[in-house]
């Protein structure tokens, strides 16, 4: 098990090998299409991008007493395209669920990224590792927006590492 606190350095990511459990601290962000969308149109970012972590989630209005709604992870798919740019900004984890594409692996490889899985189905279980949550940017966007996440301990699987594996293909 590799402990990671954010935000990531290339050291970290080196390290990471397909199928490790992956257990993250500190501040990541959430990202979507639309908000990806809007970022790769900003001329400044309104997040640090450069060892940044965005994790794809679209979480569930919070409940009294609660950081955040339920927080399962997303297709990630839809961000392959858009994921890229940031990647080549200094985006280095991208946390999601599912299989992604060819071209999406080898610039995440040629840009020392690593992509991780978060359980789906889990949710509610994974919004417990969130301490706190504040939307930073495209509120309007509602569960879209780009929420700044505090975890802790938060539970992931490298899906893919910069060393060419893959977990959707490769036997562990």
């Amino acid at each position: 098990m590799i402990h990671l606190q954010a935000p990531i350095k290339d050291s970290d990511i080196k390290q990471l090998k397909v199928g490790e459990k992956v257990l993250i601290s500190g501040t990541i962000y959430t990202a979507r299409d639309q908000a990806h969308i809007r970022l790769l149109k900003e001329e400044n970012y309104p997040i640090p991008i450069d060892g940044s972590i965005i994790y794809y989630v679209g979480p569930t209005p919070k409940k009294e007493g609660f950081a955040i709604g339920a927080s399962g992870p997303t297709s990630s798919y839809r961000m392959d395209e858009l994921a890229v740019p940031l990647m080549e900004d200094g985006l280095k984890l991208m946390i999601g669920k599912g299989d992604r594409s060819e071209g999406f692996r080898q610039a995440m490889i040629k840009n020392n990224a690593v992509y991780l899985i978060a359980t789906g189905g889990a949710g509610a279980l994974l919004s417990s590792r969130i301490k706190s949550s504040k939307i930073v940017a495209y509120e309007d966007l509602g569960a879209e927006a780009i929420y700044e996440l505090e975890v802790d301990n938060f539970p992931c699987f490298v899906a893919y590492d910069v060393h060419g594996n893959n977990i959707f293909k490769d036997k562990l």
